[in-house]
């Protein structure tokens, strides 16, 4: 923690990083905020954070724990969709899950491959919740957004009420709905 001299208090960034005013280098602006819905764990998005490593911990299975590295082109994807909604809270729906517990939402009825990108750390499941909105975007927009940013892996669009999210993973081009 920086202690203020006199006439020089700090400045705090979301990340919990302080600079002095007039001093080092301001911290990069805020993008987003990403929260993870299933533990209500939230972390800044800017130009350098968070990690690939704190990306991927706030992503793992959620019944086990257990963590896979993520594939990085999906925090890029979530740092430029961030840069298109200034502020936006993108709440991540599903990153990593074991093959046991992918197996299990599968058996019970979920929209879930059997050889899902999931299990393999390349894929996310979110929602993009505007900062002047408590309801989040229509999926199928976000998906517009997707292609416009040039985005080569899958994307599925999920539009269930009151569990909408878009789909994206690093796999091969190729689109659906669910």
């Amino acid at each position: 923690m920086v202690s203020p001299v006199a006439g020089d208090s700090p400045v705090v960034h979301p990340t919990g990083l302080a600079t002095r005013k007039g001093g080092a280098e301001p911290p990069p602006p805020l993008l987003a905020t990403l929260a993870q819905i299933h533990t209500g764990e939230c972390v800044a998005v800017d130009a350098l954070g968070p990690t690939e490593e704190r990306f991927t911990a706030l992503l793992a299975d959620r019944t086990t724990g257990e963590v896979v590295p993520l594939d990085g082109r999906l925090l890029g994807l979530l740092r430029a969709v961030s840069a298109l909604h200034p502020l936006a809270r993108i709440e991540l729906v599903s990153g990593f899950r074991s093959w046991k517990f992918n197996e299990r939402l599968r058996k019970k009825g979920h929209h879930v491959a059997s050889h899902s990108q999931h299990s393999l750390g390349h894929a996310v499941d979110f929602r993009i919740v505007p900062a002047d909105s408590k309801e989040p975007l229509d999926p199928r927009a976000v998906e517009a957004e997707l292609h416009s940013l040039g985005w080569e892996g899958g994307i599925g669009v999920y539009t269930g009420k009151g569990d909408e999210f878009v789909h994206a993973d690093v796999g091969r081009s190729r689109g659906w709905s669910g």
